[in-house]
């Protein structure tokens, strides 16, 4: 699996903006199948800084209704990553 397979895109939310600026923590939407290594190395040659730790969770896709028209949304999965102390934290947010 390549980097850019692991990581599919940065969460910028209101509690992931909160946690970038107070803990150095980013937030990122991953592969359902990639592991707490393959973040951390996908994150470290990526961005190019050092990460302490890496925190996952799995989220299941929700039951949507159009009417009559029922359906689930995608199974996804989170990964929030700290980073260690002296690093800085990438602007990707400020987009």
């Amino acid at each position: 699996m390549k980097m850019q397979d692991i990581i599919r895109r940065a969460l910028v939310t209101e509690k992931g903006v909160t946690k970038k600026d107070n803990e150095r923590t980013l937030c990122f939407e991953v592969a359902l199948d990639a592991n707490k290594a393959q973040v951390k190395s996908a994150v470290e040659k990526l961005f190019k800084v050092k990460v302490e730790e890496v925190r996952t969770a799995n989220f299941e896709g929700k039951l949507r209704r159009r009417g009559r028209f029922a359906g689930y949304r995608s199974d996804w999965k989170k990964a929030y990553v700290k980073l260690k102390s002296g690093e800085k934290v990438p602007d990707f947010a400020e987009i």
